[in-house]
């Protein structure tokens, strides 16, 4: 029964291998290298020695006879299309998590392992689901600067009606939002340099408004405590954009906002203001709490390289940086949901239960099996 669930979403991904001489399957070689992942670890030597240690597992729940070698695990991972597992991690996540939730954020990372040598960077934009950490879509680019027209493209065919699309001010452009409207999803976007007139004529309205205590100014406050650190963030939204001419040239414009953040910690205080436009006429509390869930995007980011140590994979293929990316993010939305579920006190950090899979192989199929093969 289990075996036939990953057959069944594997099943369209094509193996060049030579099939004569085939001794492992295909999906023998991703189920292995998923459960690894899931245990948090990112070496093929380690994936290896981790099948071969819990062969007796991978017998009674997936039918795999013989654990692959590293030198296995590493061709198979250079040729198989990453592109296409990717496509395919996804479509599973959804299958498990649904599609619920309205912040749609786009964000783009770099993968630094690939920028060592002469390799040329990979770096990655993830649409991704803010509430249930679902991944709707994804697309490599060559460079940063390329996530422009990739995101367009990715408007096209992720559905984003009824949604919030987030970004940060590289993708403040007006054919982006256009394409956003056009596919029925409202945004908030950072605004910055890249569009400097229309920054600067926002910055100077609502400084002034800010400084001036404009009573027609809705403001929003939330105040956070983190170990020994306070985040305060205030949001300024101003009282109309009439004053801006151009305001129909941005498709649905509706509204400008800033949000001043403070940060104490015991070595010192710091403070930043950071300005965006939005289709939505919402309150100050909803405009702060909606940016805000752009957040969450980089905090997966950024546990992508704490807990899975992605910045410093050693895998050299493309396919392969591509395939142990969409595993990663598909961990983080397993360990995510599990650690959400379990009625303890104090619950663990993903880094840990990632550990306490690796000890536990029934832990680990209890992560990944209720909601993911059974459901």
């Amino acid at each position: 029964m289990y075996r036939e669930y990953f057959d069944k979403h594997f099943k369209s991904l094509k193996d060049t291998r030579y099939q004569n001489f085939i001794e492992h399957k295909l999906t023998d070689v991703l189920i292995i290298v998923m459960c690894g992942i899931f245990c948090g670890l990112d070496e093929l030597q380690d994936i290896a020695i981790y099948g071969k240690t819990n062969i007796k597992f991978f017998h009674d729940k997936f039918a795999i006879e013989k654990a692959p070698s590293k030198s296995t695990l590493t061709r198979v991972m250079n040729i198989v299309n990453g592109e296409q597992v990717a496509e395919i991690i996804i479509n599973m996540m959804r299958e498990a998590f649904g599609t619920q939730g309205n912040v749609l954020a786009f964000d783009g990372k770099t993968i630094c392992a690939t920028a060592k040598g002469n390799r040329e960077k990979l770096h990655i934009i993830t649409a991704y689901l803010t509430q249930s950490g679902v991944v709707l879509g994804q697309a490599t680019v060559n460079e940063k600067t390329n996530e422009i027209p990739v995101m367009q493209d990715m408007l096209k065919y992720i559905d984003i009606k009824g949604r919030v699309v987030t970004a940060d001010a590289m993708h403040c452009q007006k054919d982006t939002v256009a394409l956003i409207r056009e596919g029925g999803g409202d945004y908030i976007l950072g605004l910055k340099g890249n569009q400097a007139t229309f920054h600067d004529e926002v910055a100077l309205y609502l400084d002034d408004c800010i400084l001036s205590e404009n009573t027609e100014v809705e403001t929003a406050k939330t105040t956070e405590k983190n170990g020994g650190r306070i985040e305060t963030r205030v949001c300024y939204k101003s009282p109309s954009l009439e004053w801006f001419e151009n305001r129909s040239e941005w498709a649905g414009l509706s509204c400008a906002f800033a949000i001043d953040r403070t940060f104490k910690t015991p070595t010192g205080t710091s403070k930043e203001r950071s300005y965006y436009i939005s289709s939505l006429d919402a309150s100050s509390f909803e405009l702060l709490n909606l940016t805000r869930e752009h957040w969450k995007i980089e905090a997966m980011h950024h546990q992508l390289d704490v807990a899975f140590s992605e910045d410093d994979c050693r895998i050299l293929s493309s396919n392969g940086q591509k395939s142990f990316n969409i595993f990663r993010k598909l961990a983080l939305a397993f360990h995510k949901n599990f650690i959400a579920s379990i009625a303890v006190k104090t619950k663990p950090s993903i880094k840990n239960n990632m550990f306490q899979a690796l000890l536990s192989s029934e832990l680990l199929f209890n992560i990944i099996g209720a909601k993911f093969i059974l459901s």
